[in-house]
């Protein structure tokens, strides 16, 4: 019988041990060992070659790397949850699948989500630095280092998908009450479950919420999304908390709006310009009124496995000659 062809699988980034040595096992596969980014010209020489492309959210797999694409390509096994870094349109013209991870990061992510609305209005950030710093701690005093209680206050979420639910569980436990706009309405079962009310007009929400969390994708649709205009809507002693994207936030209209007073500050595990992070928003970091992560919201070893487990399940269900069960829909965009 003849040996059945492994598929050229051809991985951007390093993957934890154990997810290679599988794909090692399944696929003719070859890695990023020195975990550099690709540029755009070795991406497009990636896709000459290769029968399924594993990029992850920091490639970007626009049009002219797709018009390099040979005709062997015809999956993309996106290694995370979102996809706005590929042209999914010239992806699907060219009869090239696209699929993702979802689900495998939401508790991840809501964990992380409800850590940085517990750190910016309590100043954690900042409390921890006041011991690893040139200066002595002097000792607690009444006044000193006061931050704002967040039980009790109203919390919107824009987005209210996996990720925006499971924060919703996180924050009704510390006593919040749970806001929410979303393309969709919810269920009414999902909302008395939640215990959270439901704002057509994101507008309206903004403007009477105490910390506003950021749970949408980014796609065309969702770009500036909180824009100027709306970021002005925020109450001075209003939060906002980013672990979607950057790009949800129009970054410099928030920077203004942190460094006059305009909102009382921000928790940003995503920045619109990654991995370049605006020297203004550093400076507001510094100052106390911004706490910022290096985009960790994903960042545990189960999860980076589950993701891996679920890129391999795409390419192998993709072999079988069946849908993957993680495909990118034009619908989803």
């Amino acid at each position: 019988m003849p040996k059945i062809r492994k598929p050229l699988v051809i991985v951007t980034r390093k993957l934890p041990d154990n997810v290679e040595l599988r794909m090692r096992e399944l696929f003719d596969a070859r890695f990023n060992a020195d975990d550099k980014p690709m540029t755009q010209g070795q991406l497009a020489e990636a896709v000459k070659v290769a029968d399924v492309l594993v990029p992850t959210v920091t490639d970007r797999i626009d049009n002219a790397v797709l018009s390099k694409a040979g005709e062997q390509l015809k999956l993309i096994a996106q290694f995370g949850n979102g996809f706005d870094n590929i042209d999914v349109a010239t992806a699907n013209q060219r009869g090239i699948t696209i699929t993702n991870t979802p689900g495998v990061l939401t508790e991840d992510t809501a964990d992380m989500t409800m850590a940085l609305i517990l750190a910016v209005p309590r100043r954690l950030a900042e409390g921890a630095t006041i011991l690893t710093g040139e200066n002595d701690w002097t000792g607690w005093t009444p006044t000193w280092m006061l931050g704002h209680r967040i039980h009790g206050k109203r919390l919107g979420i824009v987005g209210m998908g996996r990720i925006g639910q499971a924060v919703a569980r996180r924050a009704r436990a510390f006593g919040l009450q749970i806001h929410y706009h979303n393309r969709r309405r919810l269920s009414r079962k999902i909302e008395e479950e939640l215990d959270a009310t439901y704002w057509e007009s994101l507008d309206q929400m903004l403007a009477r919420m105490d910390i506003v969390s950021i749970n949408c994708p980014h796609t065309p649709a969702t770009y500036h999304l909180l824009s100027a205009r709306r970021l002005k809507l925020m109450r001075p002693e209003a939060y906002i908390v980013n672990t979607a994207r950057g790009e949800v936030i129009d970054e410099n209209a928030l920077v203004r709006l942190l460094d006059t007073g305009g909102i009382a500050g921000a928790g940003l595990d995503v920045f619109e310009h990654e991995p370049a992070v605006n020297p203004k928003l550093v400076k507001l970091a510094k100052a106390g009124k911004v706490v910022l992560l290096p985009h960790m919201g994903s960042a545990t070893l189960e999860g980076r496995i589950d993701m891996g487990e679920k890129v391999i399940v795409n390419i192998r269900t993709w072999m079988d000659g069946h849908k993957p069960p993680d495909r990118v829909l034009p619908s989803m965009l």
